[in-house]
């Protein structure tokens, strides 16, 4: 046994289970977070249930359990939908209570842009107060008007969020233009000159809003009628209808097409209905964003700061207890680094970039309060540590001779350090990148106070100078899956989303870790060899 140990074969499988058991921990997640969210966007069947009392209900089998103290009893739950009518989404049934089912092809879903789905039957289909179809043909007038009915909506959107906001934005900027001016002591001429642009924009905004309330009044006039399994008739505008579809007499090809459809939906469009359906595009663009600017702003400065402790401090105590701070930070909190960043980066710095370039916009803050910048620079702060050490290490690993040659043959410092030692601490320098930008796109205590929030359409780039709103809030995957996992009023319907968005993110962070991973191998070719 002595001899068996000391050959060194337990250790080797030992660290082979190790990575064993770590390689399937991860694909166990992935298979958890694939199963329970790719699944989701999948149409399901609608059935009509008859319960013993004599009431029925419509909707989607979502789980079954057995009854709490039942004796062997189960319970299903289905996705009855129709919140606005029922007052809740989901509802457990008693599987003896239950005295025939059925999947009648009659039925059919609605997706709404408000209310969620609607499960039940159409009846007829109005225009004002005229029926215009009946039964079967107002299911096929439906489906012949749905996509007009939609470019109407996204007409209305339009003209809401570009064209009324566009306008908005610059009745804004003329007014802090009339403010700035009167604080400066500015001329009675330019004065008038931007009150005159303000009254041209309210005109123009006036007109604006007339042909909204026009197109606001014609997409009302078109409405489906659907009757639910209680009997109750609801009324739906056809434009607020986002997708219908009638689940029981779909094809493959149809099942095939409508996945695709809210897979797209999921990963392009805004969240809506407390962020439990639609999309999670904000979010994906703020996180990609807030890590781009993350990674812009640690990078130069963990490299220097490396740079510096290993090629020109002068090795001692003191060098020491910086680089044993340095690892210590890595270990802090990262709410911590959160506080740090309000106090110092939203109260500080941009209270005083407040006072000195935006007086005129005040009390109201512009850098003074959250914003996508800030919430960068605090997970640059988090993350340097990490970038440091690597980068330190990738120092350290270039050969001394590499350096001695260089200095031999007439290269100063500098250039020794730029031609020599940087392109082979390359790879070094990139891990440490990689690294950052990973724990960066995954953290979420710090963005919590200094400017995620939990919708925020109006993304931080837009067609207003300067284009890039560094200014403006920002939505991040991460905290996306917190929200809708533990402050959506509607539980239930968020678990999908939840599994879907962290599935999401878990996606992002590897397509982005790959990306850098391929820039550094492509970097460290093109580098390495032109050193030599």
């Amino acid at each position: 046994m002595r001899r068996f140990l000391r050959s060194g074969d337990p250790f080797v499988w030992l660290t082979a289970g190790a990575l064993t058991t770590s390689l399937l921990m991860v694909a166990g997640l992935l298979v958890l977070l694939s199963t329970q969210s790719l699944g989701f966007f999948w149409p399901s069947k609608l059935w009509l249930v008859h319960l013993a009392d004599g009431k029925e209900l419509l909707g989607e089998v979502r789980d079954r359990e057995p009854v709490p103290g039942g004796d062997g009893k189960y319970r299903v739950q289905f996705q009855v939908g129709n919140r606005d009518v029922y007052g809740l989404d989901f509802r457990w049934v008693d599987e003896d209570r239950i005295t025939s089912q059925e999947q009648t092809p009659q039925a059919v879903v609605l997706e709404r842009r408000e209310w969620g789905k609607l499960f039940g039957f159409i009846e007829e289909v109005r225009e004002g107060d005229r029926v215009v179809a009946s039964g079967e043909d107002a299911w096929k007038l439906v489906g012949d008007r749905l996509a007009g009915a939609q470019s109407l909506a996204a007409r209305i959107e339009h003209i809401e969020r570009s064209e009324i906001g566009g306008i908005n934005y610059d009745i804004e900027a003329a007014r802090l233009a009339i403010r700035k001016l009167e604080r400066s002591g500015g001329s009675a001429a330019d004065i008038e000159a931007e009150q005159a642009q303000v009254a041209a924009l309210e005109k123009q905004y006036n007109e604006v809003r007339r042909e909204l309330d026009r197109l606001t009044w014609e997409s009302a006039a078109l409405v489906v009628v659907v009757r639910t399994a209680g009997g109750r008739n609801v009324q739906v505008p056809v434009a607020k209808i986002v997708r219908a579809y009638s689940p029981n007499t779909l094809t493959l090809a149809g099942k095939l097409y409508l996945y695709g459809s809210r897979l797209w939906e999921f990963v392009s469009a805004n969240p809506r209905e407390s962020n439990t359906e639609g999309g999670v595009f904000p979010a994906i663009f703020g996180t990609v964003m807030m890590v781009i600017i993350m990674s812009l702003a640690v990078v130069p400065f963990g490299v220097l700061a490396a740079l510096y402790l290993r090629e020109y401090a002068r090795q001692g105590v003191l060098v020491r207890g910086v680089r044993i701070a340095v690892n210590n930070l890595a270990g802090v909190p990262s709410i911590v680094f959160g506080v740090f960043g309000l106090g110092f980066f939203v109260y500080t710095l941009g209270g005083s970039i407040d006072a000195l370039f935006f007086p005129e916009r005040l009390p109201n803050p512009t850098f003074g309060t959250g914003g996508i910048l800030w919430a960068s620079l605090t997970l640059a702060l988090l993350t340097v540590p990490v970038v440091v050490v690597a980068t330190e290490e990738g120092l350290g690993a270039v050969p001394k001779e590499n350096r001695e040659g260089s200095l031999a043959l007439g290269a100063t410092k500098l250039q020794t350090i730029w031609r020599v030692v940087l392109p082979n601490a390359l790879p070094g320098i990139l891990t440490g990148t990689i690294l950052a930008m990973a724990r960066g796109a995954g953290e979420v205590a710090p963005l919590m106070i200094t400017g995620v929030v939990k919708l925020a359409p109006d993304l931080p780039l837009d067609g207003h100078w300067p284009f890039l709103h560094l200014d403006r809030k920002f939505m991040h995957l991460g905290f996306h899956i917190y929200d809708v996992g533990f402050q959506s009023p509607n539980v239930e319907a968020a678990k999908p989303m939840v599994y879907a968005t962290a599935l999401l993110l878990v996606a992002i962070i590897l397509i982005l870790n790959l990306t850098a991973m391929l820039l550094r191998n492509r970097l460290r070719k093109r580098f390495t060899g032109a050193a030599f």
